[in-house]
């Protein structure tokens, strides 16, 4: 079990600081162009601050668990990044981006399932 967990967190921080990082440096122009259309209805200013949510995410995830140091921060991470994901899913039902929806509600899974196995499962010492 401890190495399916290392997996998905892997997966999930990969996936955050890409999303992240794009949220967190690129114009809105630049996000539409690849396929963020969401970006329109937000201002910058939040498009940057989920980027940097995600980026913080994403090293949280890994971080805590592979130096040992204050390991509790790696479940709480990956809640951060669940509620992360539930807005994320209420805003694309909100425009009926309906794909956005499902990727989103894999990655909500996915960052649960990091959650309960590090909060019950196969707790980080």
């Amino acid at each position: 079990m401890n190495i399916a967990l290392w997996i998905v967190q892997i997966l999930l921080a990969i996936v955050f600081l890409m999303a992240g990082f794009m949220k967190a440096t690129q114009s809105k122009e630049a996000m539409i162009e690849k396929g963020l259309d969401w970006v329109e209805g937000l201002p910058l200013g939040a498009v940057r601050t989920i980027g940097i949510v995600e980026i913080l995410g994403a090293i949280g995830l890994i971080l805590p668990a592979l130096t040992g140091i204050l390991p509790w921060l790696t479940p709480l991470a990956a809640i951060g990044l669940a509620l992360t994901m539930i807005g994320a899913i209420i805003l694309h039902v909100s425009r009926k981006e309906y794909q956005g929806a499902i990727a989103n509600l894999v990655l909500l899974l996915m960052a649960l399932f990091v959650a309960y196995g590090r909060f019950v499962l196969v707790p980080v010492a």
